[in-house]
Parts: structure tokens; sequence; C-alpha cells
């Protein structure tokens, strides 16, 4: 796991190694190992290196393989690449290191473009093609690992995160209007290709992109999600124990996948339980577990340490129960707004980076639980959804999920940044795609390959990487997630969804875990609007820097402060947060480079 960045120009002009190394700054904490750079004319790459696999000097990047013509920067892991070198040595290639970054580069040498179909894991790379003068570019198909971009004239730049690229300058950094309805109707999601800002962009899950002299090739989807039943039926149990089975390797692969020790982030639900349950499956021994716990705040347990406890008592783990005070909470939260590529409303954004801050002092990888609701039908919108039959397939995703009509959008908004339901349509466009089943199918394919991109997921890549941590997400293995689209909704949304999930855990986790109602990353500090939180709020969005950027209704604003705790989206998260969090973010991130939001 790493940051990686690079320039390349499109005019033939020289690339700017000084850039790089501005880039490099803001990409430290993501590689505290090495940092390396590399140079060819047009091209400059940069990597900040996490060693994880083959943690000789053989694996540092930039990777350059003289003999193919090929550098190389990359950010993940690829979970099967001890077969594709298996396969690749068997087609003439020699490597000259142990790890997955070099098969990446004999892959696209034997394959070309389509190298990334054979490639199982998470993954964001760059690879320069010397002879052909090509930049070609990557992402996995979930979107597990970020590859931003931004084009400036002839130069195009790429790297790990938002700050790298406005740190290399020349960003247009005003906001892009579509991105912000997205954000504020989706809770912070804008989908790739767009993000808030105009002249920052993203490569989508799943696709690829190969640029050359003055000519920037069209993005090209590799790889795409079908919902839809098998053709030959399974019976419940088979499916259960399909399920069973492909999870099981998922976490395997995730486990021996490395040359240190992993992890589990154990929140004490039952998809980090789980995880616990089948590492142990799996043959792991010694496991290291991790739990994060806070304190009570209005009668509100501050922790799970309850459940936590009793799956560290049955399967014996090296447990590491971290437990934080209230008063370190808000006074930390700036810094986590700071590891934050894009704005997060996710309250729950500064728990996780405290956590692996004391994680990473232990260990360099963790498997995380992210992607089992989204995958298994675990939110209690779903059966809402399902159970809706007017309207609309929009409509009925709309009436239990968006944050916020349209109509209310536009009022929260000053009339500058007014405009058409850019959300609607666009929602619309993705659950008519092809290849489901069913509406809930749709929906389902919609969260996975959409939503959680730019929600949990990026929130969990972040938050751990600011620290050098490395988080494996099993529930998001693109096989295990083809293989639970096919299930049938109906079987996942039972007993109030993860049926499956719930089926595989009984007899390997305590009842309580498995029967208790969902819970959520207990941070009772920040999910009371009052006290020094509300404070915190007013002053950001009364600030000097606020009512000069002119983004939102004072009057709107005004109406949210006196009442905060009254004004809450359709699954609950607080509209007063959305507001003051995408200020402070502007004001940390984006200002110190410009004056964002300004025409």
């Amino acid at each position: 796991m790493c940051g990686i960045c690079g320039e390349f120009r499109l005019d033939g002009g020289l690339a700017e190694p000084e850039r790089i190394r501005r880039m490099l700054t803001r990409l430290e904490r993501r590689g505290p190992d090495d940092e390396g750079l590399y140079h060819d004319n047009a091209l400059a790459f940069g990597h900040r290196r996490l060693a994880v696999i083959d943690l000789s000097e053989r694996s540092r990047q930039p990777m350059v393989d003289e003999a193919l013509g090929l550098a190389l920067v990359f950010n993940g892991a690829i979970y099967n690449y001890p077969e594709l070198r298996k396969e690749l040595r068997a087609a003439g290639y020699r490597f000259f290191s142990e790890g997955d970054s070099e098969t990446i580069l004999k892959a696209y040498h034997h394959w070309g473009e389509s190298c990334v179909e054979h490639l199982h894991g998470m993954f964001a790379f760059a690879i320069w093609d010397r002879r052909r003068h090509q930049l070609f570019l990557a992402r996995d198909r979930l979107g597990i690992k970020p590859l931003y971009y931004s084009l400036d004239g002839d130069v195009f730049r790429f790297a790990s995160n938002t700050q790298a690229l406005l740190a290399a300058g020349d960003v247009d950094t005003r906001l892009d209007a579509v991105a912000l309805h997205h954000m504020f109707t989706l809770h912070a999601v804008v989908p790739a290709p767009r993000t808030l800002l105009r002249g920052v962009r993203k490569l989508a899950p799943a696709h690829t992109q190969t640029l050359s002299a003055r000519e920037i090739g069209a993005p090209r989807a590799y790889w795409r999600l079908h919902a839809r039943r098998p053709a030959i039926e399974l019976s419940e149990q088979d499916w259960i124990d399909t399920i069973h089975a492909a999870l099981r390797e998922a976490v395997r692969q995730r486990l021996d996948i490395a040359d240190v020790p992993v992890g589990v982030l154990l929140s004490g639900g039952l998809d980090s339980s789980l995880l616990v349950a089948l590492a142990a499956e799996a043959g792991a021994e010694d496991l290291r577990t991790f739990s994060i716990g806070f304190e009570d705040v209005a009668g509100e347990a501050g922790s799970e340490f309850e459940y936590s406890d009793q799956v560290v008592a049955r399967y014996n783990t090296r447990h590491h129960k971290i437990h934080i005070p209230n008063a370190e909470v808000l006074p930390r939260l700036p810094e986590a707004v700071d590891a934050m590529a894009e704005p997060m409303f996710a309250q729950d954004a500064v728990a996780f980076y405290l956590l692996a801050e004391q994680v990473s002092k232990e260990i360099k990888v963790v498997q995380s639980g992210q992607g089992a609701d989204e995958v298994f039908g675990g939110y209690f919108w779903y059966p809402r959804m399902m159970n809706e039959i007017i309207g609309e397939p929009v409509q009925r995703f709309r009436k239990h999920y968006f944050d916020r009509d349209h109509e209310e959008l536009m009022a929260m908004l000053t009339p500058r940044w007014r405009g058409e339901d850019y959300t609607t349509a666009d929602i619309q466009q993705r659950l008519a795609e092809p290849g489901a089943d069913s509406l809930m199918d749709a929906i389902l394919r919609l969260d996975v390959t959409t939503l959680i991109v730019d929600d949990p997921v990026k929130r969990v890549d972040n938050m751990t990487m600011a620290w050098g941590l490395e988080a494996r997400v099993p529930f998001l293995d693109h096989e295990l997630v083809e293989l639970a689209m096919q299930c049938p909704p109906e079987l996942k949304l039972r007993d109030n969804g993860k049926y499956p999930l719930k089926a595989i855990a009984r007899g390997l986790l305590p009842d309580a875990v498995i029967d208790r109602p969902k819970g959520y990353f207990p941070m009772p500090a920040l999910k009371y609007v009052r006290g020094e939180f509300l404070d915190m709020m007013r002053d950001v969005l009364n600030s000097r820097a606020a009512r000069e950027r002119n983004l939102f209704s004072r009057e709107y604003i005004e109406r949210l402060l006196a009442e905060p705790e009254k004004h809450l989206t359709r699954i609950q998260g607080s509209k007063l947060w959305h507001c003051a969090l995408l200020e402070l973010w502007l004001q940390r991130v984006v200002d110190p480079f410009s004056s964002a939001g300004a025409e």
C-alpha cells in the first residue's frame, strides 16, 4: 500500500520533478517507509512506499524494467500474484523481485491493457511505456484504491489524493455545481469522474485510460457487475455454503498475501466478528485484533466492547482494546478533515482516524468489514425500498435515501449555485442500466459499484492511510461480490438483512453478536449536536471565510443552528454537520491554495 503521483506533458515538454517532490510531501503519510522518483523527459513518477509484500530493495518504486522499457507506480495489493508469476514465467518472463508490483509490469507487457482483467485485488497504478511514449492508468473493480487527476493545458497529473494535486499547483479550485448537488443529496458521494473541484477528477472504478502525446484516450470499462439469478437455481443452503466458501477464501487470501502480520479491526459487530471467525477457519494463528471505544454520552454507550470481548474470548486473539476520552475527539477532528481527499459527512471518520493511529503502532495491515452491509443488504432502508410499490424506480429510491429533495437543496444554496436536479437524473440512469433482475437488484448494485466507493470505502482508505496502515476489505472481493449479486435480494434481506452472513456465523460466533441490533460506529460525542460540537460548527459557518464564500443561504443555516438535532436526513445524518464539514474542508484543504468557490 502506498501513495503514487505523476506528471505527463502531452506537448512533449519536460516534466517537472520539483512538482513531483511537492506532491510527495502530501503523500508521505500513506507510505512512511521509502520515497522514490523517476524522470523520463515528458514523464515523471513519484512514490511513497508502505512495505508489505517483498520488503527488500528489489520492490522499491517507481519500479523500472529496463528490458521491457516500462516503469510503474502502484498502490494496492494483488492477491493472485503468485499464480500470475507462475503463468508469466511459463510464458518466458524472468523476475528480479519477489513481490506483486513486478507482476503487474510483466502482465501489462504480456496482455496489454487487458492485464487488469487478470488481476485479483485492490489497485491503482500507472505504467509508462517508454518505447510507445504512452501512459496507462488503471483502478480496481470496486474502487478500493483512489486515483485522482488534473489537466492543466497540456500537463496531466495524477495522485492518490486531492491534496497532492493541489500541492503541485495549477488546479482549478472552483466548485463543481453538479458535484455539489450530488454531495448534498447522496451524503457526500460524488460519483466518478467528478469531484467537488472543477479541476480535479477521478478515474472511475473498473476503468483504465491510456494517454499519449497530445491525446487523452477515453476511459475504458473492463468489468461490469450483473445482478441476475444464475442459470441453475440454488437452494437456500447452497447459497449459504457457496457464500461461506467464497468469503473464507477472500479472508485467507488477505491473510496470506503479506510479508508482515495481518490483524483485524474488531468493532464487535457481525461483519468484523465474522472476519475473526473465518480467519481462524483459514488457519490463522496468533491473530491480532483491535477495538476502539469512547465515553458514554446522554446514556448512549460509546463502545461495543461487550460484544468484541466475547469474540476475543472465543478465539483467544491477541487483543488491543483502545479507549479514547471524549475530550480528545473534537480537538482531533481537524486532523481527520485534513486527511480527507474529498469531504466526508460520516461522523465516524474521526473514529477511524484515531483507531488507525493506535493500530499503526502495532501492525501494518488489517482486515476490515466495510462492504458487508451494501453487498448483503444490511441497512434499514433496503426493506423500505423493497416494500415501496408506488412511483418510478428513482422515486422509490429517493424517498428512503436522498438527504434532501431538490427543492430543499435549492433553498439551502445561494442563487449562484442553484441549478437542475442533477442527482435524480444521474441515479435514474444508473438504476435503468441493464443486467439487474429487479429494482432491488439494481439498488444493491448501485450501492456496491457507486455509492459505497465514495462513502465507507474512501473513508477507510483515507483514515487508515493517514497513518501508513493498509486496510483490506474481504467483503469487497470482486468474486465474492459477483456471487452475492446473483443471490436473491429476498434471501439477503431476510431477518433484518445480511441473512446469509448470519447463517454462516451461527455456531462460529456467540448468538449475542449475531442477534444484536445493527450498530454503527459509536461516536456519541459527535452524534449529539450540542455543547462544544455545536459551538465548533457555529464558528465555522459564521466565519469570515464562510460568509465570503456565500455558498449557503443564511436563512437556512440559521434555521439549522436554532434546532440542530431536529434537522436530520432520511438516514439520520445531521444536516447542520453536512454544511459545517464541507466548509471546514474547504477552509483547511482547499483555501490554502486558492479562494475556493470564487467565480
